[in-house]
């Protein structure tokens, strides 16, 4: 697809997952809900609640509200996946915070041996901090309210991917009625491609140990060229690990005060995992 294409002849889908928690190593994707759509008129709908492998926590079923009792009779994601990626085809997904929903689609296209698309992606919420100036924040509920799109049920994917799919409008006709999908990438500031967000065939080696350390539930020894303990040999436990626009780090317990830090990847040297 040419990025020359004006935004009213591009195919769009509005895209959130819910999830059993703040990592794609590690935590699942429990729910999925798109809207596929064109210059304003709905073509079609998705949603799946899915099963995870292992129960969720109350913590995050109070943020969502998915209990286990929901998904217990619900597919598998290798079942879902697939149906997903039909839907979507060769259209230009969207999301709200699109590089945690994209980090999580990612590892698991990776991870089923599914095809990465090529095709553009977006983030409203980075749209919107440029478009949307009279909001106080950027948060989807709060620009839901801001710009009266209507009700719905908060941190449900369906629900939050057709607010997207309604914000997303407004953003796309203050860029321009006929601006193009250049035009409109160029206002997010920052970028976001699907393949940026590839945890198992990243090429970094790096990135490949702390998957490998929070998929084996190890620990991890490492050099880090900043903070307090700055080029100094520390053990960390790593809970998550995440491709970022700003920089991919990892979330972990750090052994020296046992807080839980965010270690940025590329400062990180000599990592052995410890068996």
């Amino acid at each position: 697809m040419s990025l020359a294409t004006p935004w009213k002849d591009v195919t769009f889908v509005a895209f959130d997952t819910e999830t059993s928690g703040a990592f794609p190593v590690g935590f699942e994707i429990v729910e999925m809900g798109a809207v596929k759509w064109k210059n304003g008129q709905i073509l079609d709908r998705f949603q799946a609640l899915i099963k995870p492998s292992v129960p969720m926590g109350e913590e995050v079923i109070k943020i969502h509200g998915i209990t286990n009792e929901m998904v217990a009779d619900a597919p598998p994601l290798s079942e879902v996946l697939p149906k997903f990626m039909e839907f979507l085809g060769d259209a230009v997904i969207i999301a709200h915070h699109a590089p945690f929903d994209l980090g999580f689609l990612v590892y698991d296209l990776e991870r089923a041996g599914l095809k990465v698309p090529t095709t553009p992606a977006l983030c409203s919420s980075l749209l919107a901090r440029r478009m949307i100036t009279e909001s106080e924040n950027h948060r989807l509920q709060t620009l839901v309210k801001v710009l009266n799109l209507g009700e719905n049920t908060a941190h449900r994917a369906l629900d939050d991917a057709e607010s997207c799919q309604r914000l997303s409008e407004i953003i796309f006709a203050r860029v321009g009625a006929d601006a193009t999908l250049a035009e409109i990438t160029n206002k997010m500031a920052k970028r976001v491609v699907w393949s940026d967000y590839t945890l198992l065939n990243s090429g970094q080696e790096n990135l490949k140990t702390l998957v490998e350390a929070v998929r084996s539930k190890k620990d991890v020894d490492f050099v880090y060229g900043g903070g307090s303990n700055k080029g100094l040999t520390r053990r960390m436990t790593p809970i998550g690990v995440v491709r970022n626009p700003d920089g991919d780090f990892v979330q972990a317990i750090c052994h020296i005060d046992r807080a839980s830090k965010r270690f940025y990847v590329g400062r990180m040297t000599d990592l052995q995992i410890v068996y």
